[in-house]
């Protein structure tokens, strides 16, 4: 085909990426969501061990669960500070959280030490990639909200190691366990941070 006979190309101009799914918040919108579950979280974690702690005291899982769950109390300090000075809504379900976290805490004690390490195991690896998610969110941006989050997900990554020295999956019926709490754990994040 001649010049002559060819179609102008027309110029394809690039397409920004989506900073994340239609709908998504971004810029500060995201920081508000990213705060708000995260001091859900926390406090839910608390929740947890003091279900967890009203069962093992006395037992040889106490030591371990009462420094996780200290780790736990600086991480929801933290958070709670951060929703009254940057003046973010905390959710609403946070009543749901304080029985629905001292239940789990407490129910799986129940079911013995290593079902109570199972718990731990499931809720900070889901934690863990949750922050992981939140920290590549920011990039460069807040550094300082970056770095929290980096610190606490290195946090809730020991405490997941924790309950596996400490037998989590030598718990009966761990897969369908921790498969279930993982889940529900994935449910809670999503809910906090919409509602």
């Amino acid at each position: 085909m001649s010049k002559q006979g060819r179609r102008p190309r027309r110029r394809q101009m690039p397409v920004p990426a989506p900073p994340s799914l239609p709908g998504e918040p971004s810029g500060a919108a995201l920081v508000e969501r990213m705060i708000r579950v995260d001091q859900a979280g926390e406090f839910g974690a608390m929740q947890i061990y003091r279900g967890q702690l009203a069962v093992l005291a006395g037992t040889a899982s106490e030591a371990p669960v009462r420094e996780m769950a200290e780790q736990e109390r600086e991480h929801l300090d933290t958070f709670d500070r951060l929703i009254a000075e940057r003046r973010v809504r905390p959710t609403a379900l946070t009543p749901i959280w304080r029985v629905a976290g001292f239940a789990l805490g407490a129910g799986t004690a129940l079911l013995g030490e290593r079902a109570a390490m199972a718990c731990t195991v499931a809720v900070e690896e889901v934690i863990e990639s949750h922050y992981n998610k939140q920290a590549a969110q920011l990039g460069d941006k807040e550094p300082e909200l970056r770095a929290t989050i980096e610190r606490f997900r290195d946090d809730e990554a020991h405490h997941r190691d924790v309950g596996l020295e400490h037998g989590a999956e030598q718990t009966p019926g761990y897969r369908l366990l921790s498969g279930g709490i993982r889940t529900g754990t994935r449910m809670a994040i999503w809910l906090s941070e919409r509602i």
